[in-house]
């Protein structure tokens, strides 16, 4: 069947929703694909400076590009399928709407725990303290140097830099983080054997 005499046999109702579903599908597809392929990092895009689209961050939100997207796909669908099962124009607009608010709530609870599930990466030095790990390089006494000490923080192991608040802590020794200096250097004591 020719495209055009298919579009011409449709009623003004469902040419709205075809309208409506067509183009936001393949929408809908692309931003799918491009956050699942990494394409969609960034929590906010800025357009031209002035205006701001706000789609992602951790809290949990309702109206943003990809929800209204999701909408107008499930909407424009359902709108179509209520009108091949001879559904009246006003339960077809009223599920469609329905059905449309449903997928909302689902891709946001999707992109919700998604974004939850995923960690910035980023160490946060007083997660080092209470831990337990080994001196790699020598730490001089009272905080008069630097020496280094290998741990485990945020489930990696990591070589940082820690003082001693005593003694001189020797190599191979076992140490406790006690204080985090300047975000970025520990304060180490030696654990008794």
């Amino acid at each position: 069947m020719d495209l055009d005499i298919w579009w011409q046999q449709k009623e003004t109702f469902e040419k709205i929703f075809w309208i409506i579903a067509f183009p936001s599908s393949l929408v809908f597809l692309g931003l799918m694909i491009m956050t699942i392929f990494g394409g969609d990092n960034d929590a906010h895009t800025e357009v031209d400076g002035d205006f701001e689209v706000d789609d992602g961050g951790i809290e949990f939100q309702f109206i943003t590009v990809k929800n209204l997207v999701a909408f107008l796909t499930m909407f424009g669908w359902i709108g179509i399928a209520g009108i091949d099962m001879g559904w009246g124009h006003t339960k077809t607009i009223v599920i469609a709407l329905i059905a449309g608010l449903v997928m909302m709530f689902i891709v946001s609870g999707l992109f919700y725990f998604m974004a939850k599930m995923t960690g910035s990466g980023t160490l946060v030095m007083n997660n080092a303290i209470g831990n337990l790990g080994e001196v790699y390089l020598t730490i001089p006494e009272n905080k008069s140097g630097m020496g280094k000490v290998q741990l485990k923080v945020q489930g990696t192991l990591r070589e940082l830099d820690a003082m001693s608040d005593g003694d001189q802590i020797p190599t191979g020794k076992i140490v406790k983080v006690v204080d985090v200096i300047n975000d970025h250097i520990l304060v180490v004591s030696p654990v008794a054997n």
